[in-house]
């Protein structure tokens, strides 16, 4: 695919800050876009990410141009808001990032023979933290599987963590009896809650990623139901569970 003349990436960026203004004025800009906030903008920031997450996943790349395009849309609005207020700026945002790449590459950017690695690049950051706790600064807004792998990967950085796949292997049969065990609804959403967090560690000692597998395994059975409502003679909701199943079957042989 042919690509098309462009601006510059600070050209372009300057053009699109230009629009945020325009459309935040309080006097002449869009009645709905001047009146948002961090709080409104926040849930359209993490829907524009997981777009982009799924044009890479498809391969799209005409689709990702277009939804990193609405991501950046979405840092500049974030960055208007704060600069209306006083907070900071965009050109702040970037020399806070481009800060801490430098500070976290110091044998490609200092004159360190070595880097000390990534995450003990960032643990010596959160060490300067009013919070100083391992598991500090995980955001709340990540989706639950990533943000428990997250926090397990944090622990596992200072040994609390089982030596191998073979505890968090057992551990989920323990959660499993424990939900067969369990004397009340709450105490039963608690241990599925157990269970889930148990197989997130025990994918995590396997090295395969939670998120993307649940999200590969929904993929695949949205595919695979689709084919079995293609197969179906009559309506899903007529048929037993023993024509499901076998229709379920068919559909696995085909996709």
């Amino acid at each position: 695919m042919a690509r098309s003349e462009a601006l510059s990436p600070t050209s372009a960026l300057t053009g699109l800050t230009d629009i945020m203004a325009r459309l935040r004025d309080p006097e002449t800009g869009c009645e709905w876009d001047k009146v948002q906030t961090f709080e409104t903008i926040a849930p359209y920031t993490i829907e524009e990410a997981y777009e982009v997450a799924d044009a890479i996943r498809r391969g799209d790349m005409e689709a990702l141009k277009d939804e990193l395009g609405d991501l950046q849309l979405q840092i500049v609005y974030h960055a208007r808001i704060a600069e209306e207020s006083g907070a900071f700026t965009l050109g702040d945002i970037l020399a806070a990032i481009s800060a801490k790449m430098i500070r976290r590459h110091p044998h490609i950017f200092g004159d360190a023979a070595s880097s000390p690695g990534w995450e003990a690049l960032k643990a010596a950051e959160r060490s300067a933290d009013p919070d100083p706790s391992a598991v500090a600064g995980v955001a709340l807004a990540l989706p639950a599987l990533k943000r428990a792998e997250k926090i397990q990967r944090r622990a596992s950085q200072i040994g609390f963590d089982w030596p191998d796949a073979e505890g968090p292997r057992l551990k989920i049969d323990e959660e499993l009896a424990e939900i067969e065990q369990a004397g009340s609804d709450e105490e039963r959403a608690g241990e599925v809650g157990d269970l889930l967090f148990a197989v997130v560690n025990y994918a995590r000692h396997l090295g395969v990623n939670p998120e993307t597998a649940l999200r590969e395994a929904t993929a695949r059975f949205e595919s695979r139901f689709h084919k079995v409502e293609e197969l179906a003679a009559k309506p899903l909701k007529d048929m037993n569970l023993d024509e499901l199943e076998a229709l379920w079957q068919r559909a696995k042989k085909l996709i």
